[in-house]
């Protein structure tokens, strides 16, 4: 770009800059840098071929794609850097919704010690386990999901789906994932509603050595990550549809797709940016291995 010299030639650059509200100076550096290729040309396609490998990656926040970025393509930028480069390009994402809890608590039932205390950790597989059920409101009814999570890699280890939200539902949620590689003697935590406290899922529970732990009255932070675990489907996948135009059968085969995604694919922030399920595996090689 040439530059203006006579105040005869900058005065329409002067009336320009007052009516768009800009500094004179912040016009000439614009001007020097407009033709320049981007600075992050690369790591920016980086992070669209990202978005695009599975629908739901375009749920990604900033620290999901720099985890992804650091481990996958060795990227040498700063968490800050990816940041500025996805406010630069309109990639934060904002959500609105939120998930609720449904169980009922049962008050007459005998209660279960909280032995998790809000420590969602774990040194290895199948040591805590974490349990729920949501709704899923759908054209012909409600669907109920119960879900196993194991705090070591958040996998979720096992799932049952039913329109009904009956204890069934509960026990063959666990029973598939202690099936799923022969877990035993796990801790299991859950809310107190009246699934969780009757007589057949403890038996359930003492058949697999299970340790049951149970939420307090109304600490709604003593399943966080179950229930986080949750929102997450409904952030990026339930709310971004109308389930309330779908049949429950199809409801049902998005959330096993979506589960199946999530356990292999999704990159996971707790687990150093990993998959639970290539966490998980990471565990065993090493453990193998020593």
């Amino acid at each position: 770009m040439e530059f203006i010299t006579s105040n005869k030639q900058r005065w329409p650059v002067l009336a320009l800059c007052r009516v768009l509200h800009v500094s004179e100076s912040g016009y000439y550096k614009h001007e020097r840098s407009k033709n320049k290729e981007y600075k992050y040309t690369y790591w920016l396609e980086c992070i669209y071929k990202l978005i695009k490998e599975e629908p739901e990656n375009a749920n990604y926040g900033v620290r999901r794609i720099w985890l992804y970025l650091r481990n996958n393509k060795r990227c040498p930028l700063s968490y800050s850097t990816i940041v500025r480069i996805c406010q630069e390009n309109g990639l934060i994402i904002h959500y609105k919704r939120s998930a609720k809890g449904i169980t009922t608590p049962d008050t007459e039932a005998q209660k279960s010690e909280n032995l998790i205390q809000q420590d969602f950790t774990a040194q290895s597989p199948n040591q805590k386990w974490l349990t729920d059920i949501t709704e899923i409101a759908c054209e012909d009814g409600k669907l109920y999901l119960a879900a196993i999570l194991d705090c070591y890699d958040g996998s979720i280890r096992g799932f049952k789906m039913d329109d009904n939200i009956r204890t069934g539902l509960c026990i063959g949620a666990f029973e598939r994932a202690c099936h799923d590689d022969g877990a035993y003697g796990m801790i299991l935590h859950s809310d107190r509603g009246s699934q969780f406290t009757s007589q057949a899922f403890r038996e359930t529970l003492a058949k697999h050595g299970a340790i049951q732990s149970m939420s307090g009255t109304g600490r709604c932070y003593d399943n966080a990550r179950m229930e986080s675990f949750f929102a997450t489907l409904k952030k990026e996948e339930l709310y971004q549809i109308n389930t309330l135009q779908m049949r429950i059968v199809d409801v049902k085969s998005i959330i096993y797709r979506y589960i199946h995604y999530y356990n292999l694919r999704r990159i996971y922030s707790t687990n150093d940016g990993w998959p639970p399920l290539v966490y998980r595996r990471m565990y065993y090689e090493a453990h193998n291995a020593a």
